[in-house]
């Protein structure tokens, strides 16, 4: 396995899920009315310390880090699924920074410890959220808002330790 100290990934978060413009249609319930559901939030991008890990070589091939959409609304005022977040595994000492600006983003120093690094979009709302007095069957319903993408620079913190070996009376204390 080789070792690996910097690597630069395109992160995406999840699109929220779109709402739902339904009307509710029962045997027994004379003028049904609105039941479009509102969307599911997307899946977050979440980087954690993992102690077991020592190098960025898993994240060296996947330069694209996308997370589940969320789930469009159904009917009978039923929210759609949440996205999936998506747990990225990085060493201990790992620094996650802006590959445009260059500004430090987090610090991942302390073991198993979590940072929600990009936030998934909000979901649309149903047709059911628009109900009111004067409007009773809405036909409109929002689409779930768009995911963030940022470019980041995963960078690991090293710690050396040195030690030389050679011959007695080989020069080692003066170097």
């Amino acid at each position: 396995m080789k070792f690996l100290d910097e690597v630069r990934v395109t992160a995406s978060s999840g699109p929220g899920g779109a709402g739902a413009s339904m009307f509710r249609r029962e045997e027994f319930v004379p003028q049904g009315g609105p039941s479009g559901g509102d969307g599911g939030r997307g899946g977050h991008v979440v980087f954690q310390a993992d102690p077991s890990l020592n190098t960025l070589h898993h994240l060296r091939f996947k330069s694209i880090i996308k997370a589940r959409p969320g789930g469009g609304g159904g009917r009978a005022n039923r929210t759609g699924a949440s996205g999936e977040d998506r747990v990225i595994r990085v060493p201990v000492g790992t620094i996650i920074k802006s590959a445009t600006s260059g500004a430090l983003i987090a610090d991942l120093s302390e073991p198993d410890s979590r940072v929600v690094l990009l936030e998934g979009g909000r979901g649309g709302r149903g047709n059911a959220r628009f109900s009111s007095s004067t409007n009773r069957a809405p036909t409109r319903a929002e689409p779930g808002q768009p995911g963030t993408t940022q470019e980041l620079k995963i960078e690991l913190k090293l710690l050396a330790d040195v030690g030389l070996l050679g011959f007695p009376n080989a020069g080692k204390s003066t170097l």
